[in-house]
Protein backbone atom coordinates (compact mmCIF):
# COMPACT_ATOMS: atom_id res chain seq x y z
CA UNK A 1 0.00 0.00 0.00
CA UNK A 2 1.14 3.51 -0.76
CA UNK A 3 -0.71 6.89 0.65
CA UNK A 4 -0.37 9.70 -1.92
CA UNK A 5 -0.99 13.28 -0.53
CA UNK A 6 -0.73 16.50 -3.29
CA UNK A 7 -0.48 20.19 -1.88
CA UNK A 8 0.34 23.21 -4.12
CA UNK A 9 -2.46 24.07 -6.32
CA UNK A 10 -4.78 27.06 -6.89
CA UNK A 11 -5.73 30.13 -8.71
CA UNK A 12 -2.74 31.79 -10.95
CA UNK A 13 -2.64 33.73 -13.85
CA UNK A 14 -1.99 33.24 -16.80
CA UNK A 15 2.02 33.19 -17.99
CA UNK A 16 1.85 32.47 -14.08
CA UNK A 17 3.63 29.70 -12.44
CA UNK A 18 2.73 26.81 -9.85
CA UNK A 19 4.27 24.22 -7.81
CA UNK A 20 2.56 21.24 -7.12
CA UNK A 21 4.10 18.65 -4.59
CA UNK A 22 3.05 15.26 -3.13
CA UNK A 23 4.36 13.17 -0.72
CA UNK A 24 4.53 9.37 -0.42
CA UNK A 25 4.18 7.15 2.68
CA UNK A 26 3.49 3.28 3.17
CA UNK A 27 5.56 0.99 0.84
CA UNK A 28 7.03 4.38 -0.82
CA UNK A 29 10.48 2.31 -1.12
CA UNK A 30 8.59 0.32 -3.61
CA UNK A 31 7.75 2.84 -5.81
CA UNK A 32 9.08 2.49 -9.75
CA UNK A 33 6.99 4.88 -11.71
CA UNK A 34 5.63 8.08 -10.23
CA UNK A 35 3.86 10.87 -12.13
CA UNK A 36 1.18 13.29 -12.79
CA UNK A 37 -1.99 13.51 -14.36
CA UNK A 38 -4.69 15.72 -14.88
CA UNK A 39 -8.38 15.91 -15.53
CA UNK A 40 -10.33 19.00 -16.87
CA UNK A 41 -13.70 18.83 -16.68
CA UNK A 42 -15.70 16.32 -19.51
CA UNK A 43 -12.58 15.41 -20.43
CA UNK A 44 -10.56 12.14 -19.53
CA UNK A 45 -7.76 11.90 -17.37
CA UNK A 46 -4.31 12.75 -19.49
CA UNK A 47 -0.67 12.36 -18.91
CA UNK A 48 1.28 14.94 -17.45
CA UNK A 49 4.60 13.88 -16.99
CA UNK A 50 6.41 10.39 -15.32
CA UNK A 51 9.75 9.97 -14.22
CA UNK A 52 11.16 6.36 -13.05
CA UNK A 53 13.18 5.94 -10.30
CA UNK A 54 16.67 6.48 -11.32
CA UNK A 55 15.60 7.25 -14.86
CA UNK A 56 14.77 9.74 -17.15
CA UNK A 57 11.49 11.72 -17.28
CA UNK A 58 8.65 11.84 -20.27
CA UNK A 59 6.40 14.96 -20.79
CA UNK A 60 2.86 15.00 -22.84
CA UNK A 61 3.70 17.50 -25.50
CA UNK A 62 1.34 19.75 -24.29
CA UNK A 63 3.96 20.80 -21.55
CA UNK A 64 7.22 20.04 -23.14
CA UNK A 65 9.56 22.99 -22.21
CA UNK A 66 6.95 24.91 -19.60
CA UNK A 67 7.00 22.02 -17.06
CA UNK A 68 9.67 20.36 -14.96
CA UNK A 69 8.93 16.85 -13.10
CA UNK A 70 11.85 15.90 -10.22
CA UNK A 71 11.53 12.95 -7.59
CA UNK A 72 13.43 12.94 -4.23
CA UNK A 73 13.41 9.23 -3.50
CA UNK A 74 15.06 10.06 -0.10
CA UNK A 75 12.45 11.56 1.19
CA UNK A 76 9.44 9.83 -1.11
CA UNK A 77 8.17 13.51 -2.72
CA UNK A 78 7.44 14.44 -6.47
CA UNK A 79 7.70 17.47 -7.59
CA UNK A 80 6.05 19.16 -10.87
CA UNK A 81 7.04 23.15 -11.71
CA UNK A 82 4.70 24.52 -13.96
CA UNK A 83 5.65 27.64 -15.75
CA UNK A 84 4.09 30.16 -18.53
CA UNK A 85 0.47 28.12 -18.05
CA UNK A 86 -2.24 28.68 -19.61
CA UNK A 87 -6.15 28.47 -18.84
CA UNK A 88 -5.54 24.83 -20.97
CA UNK A 89 -3.70 23.61 -17.75
CA UNK A 90 -7.09 24.25 -15.92
CA UNK A 91 -7.72 20.94 -14.39
CA UNK A 92 -7.40 18.75 -11.06
CA UNK A 93 -3.82 17.43 -10.98
CA UNK A 94 -3.42 13.67 -9.51
CA UNK A 95 -0.06 12.13 -8.20
CA UNK A 96 0.46 8.58 -9.42
CA UNK A 97 2.64 5.48 -7.87
CA UNK A 98 3.45 2.27 -9.70
CA UNK A 99 4.51 -0.53 -7.73
CA UNK A 100 4.42 -4.25 -8.61
CA UNK A 101 1.63 -4.67 -6.59
CA UNK A 102 -0.82 -2.19 -8.45
CA UNK A 103 -0.98 1.89 -9.05
CA UNK A 104 -2.22 4.51 -6.55
CA UNK A 105 -3.38 7.87 -6.73
CA UNK A 106 -3.68 11.08 -4.47
CA UNK A 107 -6.89 12.86 -3.83
CA UNK A 108 -6.03 15.59 -6.44
CA UNK A 109 -5.48 19.13 -6.63
CA UNK A 110 -6.98 22.34 -8.14
CA UNK A 111 -5.37 24.45 -10.69
CA UNK A 112 -7.34 27.09 -12.07
CA UNK A 113 -5.19 29.59 -14.52
CA UNK A 114 -7.16 32.59 -15.60
CA UNK A 115 -7.18 34.57 -18.48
Amino acid sequence: QVQLVESGGGLVQAGGSLRLSCVASGNAFSINLMGWFRQAPGKQRELVAVIPRGGIATYADSVKGRFTISRDNAKNTLTLQMNSLTPEDTAVYYCHANIMSGNYWGQGTQVTVSS
